[in-house]
């Protein structure tokens, strides 16, 4: 008997501490709930209207976090917010701008300035030849520019097939897919939730000059390339891209330079503060490929309105913004550039890459 009464007082003292664990972890998680929404609420409705939009715009260009915004703002004030910013502006881009390399019948590039890039020792892949990686930092943010002197190396890089039910493919399988070099993310898809798959995108994809998804007659904000490796960037339909012989395109935007203008300089870009990708073109015709780091203790991110001012001061006459966020990704030469803020850890699946040769 005296064993069983020891047995009951044991279980007993059990119960009662995992009672006690489970009300503090209650209350802990209910403090903190709290003191975070108490937070965020001070961010956005506290003296400085500047940082409550930055702070409900950086969420709502979230797939996973957006419905945060809701808990502070009514769907009116942050459509209010958003309104801001203006309807991006169709824009023709101005090729004299630009000096391509001239391609002979063979796909052979001449005419084109000397590649000033130290040479790279037996061991080091050749490919590297002609390509410079380069640091970014600002206030609240760091990451990586990659040059490419030669833009005819720049492509899309697609899956097998789009669709409901069909799966995109990592960064890594892209390149791997292509034997490409290295490259980022590039247009937008679907994504509820921050659940997509890539299958689906958002916008057009033009791949090797064909229209691979999008509609001829719907308008879309493109990057495209065509068979030169001139730099489209801004509002076009699907016609006008392939009038214009883009062979290679994706959607996202907005724009961020046109013919040498800021775009920011016309209108509002609006936006938060994100990890941000984004694809640029200098004078001589090399591609500017951009990822910043965000979400991230010594990387918040970037606004578009940062990425103009990097762009800008990397000699980019056109420049876009790309998909950012979750989705952000650099590698090189089979390492990654940048850390990616995909909370899940390892890569997202994408719709579409901008991929080097």
């Amino acid at each position: 008997m005296l064993q069983k009464e020891r047995v009951r007082n044991v279980i007993k003292k059990a119960k009662t501490a995992l009672l006690r664990t489970l009300i503090i972890f209650a209350v802990t998680l209910t403090l903190l709930f709290v003191g975070l929404y108490s937070a965020m609420f001070l961010l956005v409705h506290g003296p400085s209207p500047t940082i409550g939009k930055l702070f409900i715009l950086s969420l709502k260009e979230t797939s996973a976090a957006g419905f945060i915004a809701d808990m502070f703002m009514s769907e009116e004030e942050i459509e209010a917010l958003r309104s801001e910013q203006a309807e991006e502006q169709t824009a023709d881009i101005n090729a004299s701008l630009i000096k391509l390399p001239q391609i002979d019948d063979n796909d052979n590039v001449s005419d084109y300035p000397s590649d000033d890039t130290p040479a790279n020792d037996d061991k080091t892949d050749a490919r590297l030849e002609g390509i410079e990686v380069c640091d970014v930092r600002g206030a609240t943010y760091n990451g990586k520019m990659i040059i490419i002197k030669d833009p005819t190396r720049v492509f899309v890089g697609v899956p097998d097939e789009y669709g409901e039910g069909k799966k995109g493919l990592s960064l890594s399988k892209m390149i791997e897919k292509y034997d490409a070099l290295g490259g980022t993310n590039a247009g937008g898809f679907i994504d509820p939730n921050g659940t997509g798959t890539g299958g689906v995108p958002e916008g057009i994809v033009i791949s090797e000059g064909s229209l691979l998804w999008g509609s001829p007659d719907s308008t879309y904000s493109i990057a495209g390339l065509d068979a030169n490796g001139l730099l489209y960037v801004g509002k076009m339909t699907g016609k006008r891209a392939m009038e214009l012989g883009i062979k290679y395109a994706v959607s996202y935007g907005p724009a961020l330079i046109i013919n040498g203008e800021p775009c920011n300089s016309r209108y509002s870009l609006g936006g938060g503060i994100n990890p941000r990708t984004a694809i640029g073109q200098r004078a001589d015709g090399a591609i500017l490929l951009l990822v910043v780091n965000g979400r991230q203790i010594d990387s918040l991110g970037a606004t578009l309105d940062d990425l103009v001012e990097i762009m800008l001061s990397f000699g980019a006459v056109n420049a876009s913004n790309l998909d950012g966020g979750s989705s952000s990704l650099m590698k090189l030469n089979g390492e990654y550039l940048n850390n990616s803020s995909y909370i899940l850890g390892g890569e997202r699946v994408l719709a579409s890459t901008i991929l080097i040769k």
